[in-house]
């Protein structure tokens, strides 16, 4: 017979792959007495036994082979997390649980889940009298261990009881600099610090704006692979020359996970051959788990131009037809190949003014999806707090991400982010060499659809006419779908009877 408490244990968690694993060693650390149950029973007895030889709060884990005696174990109201794969998993993995569960009892979805999947599963948990929570982890394993971003979605009642468990686990960061406290050890968890977590929303908020926060990642992600190809490609620079310049942009407005991490690759020698660099070693085939592309289309859903987190979809995609590439280098040419004449140091901060720039424009893509959605499910999102809780623990976390907490605290109805004064200066500032680098790249070659998408999404959203006036005018041509005038009120709308192609034009 496991151990349990007098009360019960303060929470359960199903699924026991590396991120269940290390968020319950999380909870563990921080008090928290936990059950724990795998469908393979034999993965729960290697992890107990793992945790009484390795980890200091072991005494506080407990696992149970039989899904009734792990649900019984619990104090009222229940609480149980799941990590599993998310979709039919999920819903075979709640279900197990619920002949054994009370009204009040919570479930909580920790996965990647669709947040369409959780609006359901609300419902459905409801009608039952269980409460649900969708709450998107990220921070990947580190995260989860030592401290993650924490985005829960569900009623307010239900985020009442869990409140105690996920603000204590979450990543912290510094009141005054908001930036991310470090150095959390095994049984030695960060004290103070704001943590990383929020009651988002109702139903599918928490999961959805996960979701952006991975479509987001992938924009980031892609920026940034752009501006090491325009060194790599252009420049002629090496990775432990390049490691060094990520190393400088991170002490200054690009300092993030991401740009931290990259300096760290490109200084990495391959394993196998310590005379070369890893990243050289890599194939270029990028994989992809489904968020970005949910993200994509929920943009074309609601109508919100997220294009750049579109293009960072598609280069994966791109990415991944590695033998057509290949075969095609041989045949389709481009611009011949010349050694680049300017300054190579005017040249890397062109390159990190466009990756500065293009980054607003991506993460106003992000927000201004949110901002729809909310209106689209009857929800009301906090920008100013998400973007607080992306502060640490998450992939994106950044020190920018306090520049668009201010923003939002500055105007809560700001309509994007490029309007805020500190986000306009920027781009006035850095435009001149980011369209610099888009032109360069286009004159010699060198593919960066991120960089592009972003500036074109600028230079549409700051036009005043767009030249989908002759597109309506065509849509009336051939499918009388109507049309607004310039010259009249917006919502009246017009039809001219078109002649059929090569007659004269009648006259209206």
């Amino acid at each position: 017979m496991a151990k349990t408490t007098d009360d019960g244990h303060h929470i359960g968690l199903v699924g026991l792959a590396v991120m269940g694993q290390n968020l319950v060693l999380n909870m563990a650390d921080h008090g928290f007495n936990v059950a724990v149950y795998n469908r393979t029973t034999s993965k729960m007895d290697d992890f107990i036994a793992y945790c009484k030889a390795n980890e200091p709060s072991a005494d506080r884990v407990h696992g149970y082979a039989d899904v009734k005696d792990f649900v019984k174990s619990l104090a009222r109201p229940r609480k149980i997390i799941f990590l599993v794969k998310a979709g039919a998993g999920t819903d075979a993995a709640m279900n197990s649980v619920v002949p054994y569960l009370d009204k009040g009892d919570i479930l909580i979805d920790g996965g990647n889940a669709n947040w369409n999947d959780t609006i359901r599963r609300e419902k459905e948990f409801k009608a039952k009298g269980i409460e649900f929570i969708g709450s998107g982890v990220s921070g990947g394993e580190t995260g989860a261990r030592f401290g993650p971003s924490l985005m829960p979605g569900g009623s307010k009642e239900a985020w009442k009881s869990l409140r105690p468990i996920w603000t204590k686990i979450a990543a912290k960061v510094d009141k005054k600099t908001g930036l991310e406290l470090t150095g959390a050890e095994p049984g030695k968890p960060i004290k103070g610090g704001e943590p990383c977590t929020a009651h988002i929303g109702p139903d599918g908020a928490g999961h959805y704006v996960k979701m952006v926060h991975n479509g987001i990642e992938y924009i980031d992600m892609q920026l940034i692979c752009e501006a090491y190809s325009i060194m790599k490609n252009l420049l002629g620079m090496k990775p432990d020359a390049m490691s060094k310049v990520f190393a400088e942009w991170n002490k200054g407005e690009l300092f993030s996970f991401l740009i931290e991490i990259t300096a760290d690759i490109l200084q990495q020698k391959d394993p196998e051959n310590p005379r070369k660099f890893f990243v050289d070693a890599v194939l270029d085939t990028a994989g992809q788990k489904g968020t970005g592309k949910w993200t994509s289309i929920s943009s074309l859903d609601l109508g919100i131009p997220a294009n750049a987190m579109a293009e960072a979809v598609f280069a994966r995609c791109l990415s991944a037809l590695k033998e057509e590439r290949v075969a095609a280098s041989t045949s389709l040419k481009g611009p011949k190949a010349k050694k680049y004449a300017g300054s190579k140091k005017a040249a890397i901060e062109m390159i990190r003014d466009a990756l500065y720039c293009s980054k607003i424009c991506a993460y106003a893509q992000g927000f201004q999806l949110m901002a729809e959605a909310q209106h689209e499910y009857n929800w009301k999102l906090d920008f100013g707090t998400i973007a607080k809780i992306w502060r640490g623990g998450c992939i994106i976390r950044a020190r920018f991400l306090q520049k668009i907490t201010d923003a939002y605290n500055n105007d809560k109805k700001l309509q994007n982010l490029m309007l805020d004064p500190y986000f306009k200066k920027a781009i006035h500032k850095g435009q001149a060499n980011w369209r610099k680098v888009v032109a360069l790249t286009a004159e010699h070659g060198i593919s960066a659809p991120a960089f592009s998408s972003a500036l074109a999404y600028y230079d549409g959203y700051r036009s005043a006419v767009l030249p989908q006036n002759l597109l309506q005018a065509q849509r009336d041509f051939f499918g009388a779908h109507t049309y607004e005038r310039v010259d009249k009120k917006r919502g009246q709308f017009f039809h001219i009877d078109w002649p059929e192609p090569g007659r004269p034009q009648l006259k209206v």
